[in-house]
């Protein structure tokens, strides 16, 4: 008789500072965000935070313009993404 044991990994896709809304100027860390202004899922790769790297992206409007963070991934899976954020009653448009 023998016995089989099976280990599953799991994916961390959590963020240090859960669903923490910033202002888009003040995103400093990479990650996954949605964009509360539209539902959009904006990905933050670390060369996206390191300064003087480019692309740069300069976002102007009207009212401030705030961001949710809802990974420290910035490569999460779209499924993921959008069961993270229905978590927490946030609008996704991706």
């Amino acid at each position: 008789m023998s016995t089989q044991t099976t280990q599953t990994t799991h994916q961390n896709y959590s963020t240090t500072n859960p669903f923490q809304t910033v202002p888009w100027d003040n995103i400093n860390q990479p990650g996954t965000y949605i964009c509360n202004w539209s539902g959009h899922l904006l990905r933050v790769p670390e060369d996206g935070v390191t300064a003087g790297r480019s692309p740069m992206l300069n976002i102007v409007g009207y009212e401030p313009l705030f961001v949710t963070k809802i990974s420290d991934d910035p490569y999460i899976p779209l499924t993921k993404a959008r069961l993270l954020a229905s978590n927490y009653d946030i609008n996704v448009n991706f």
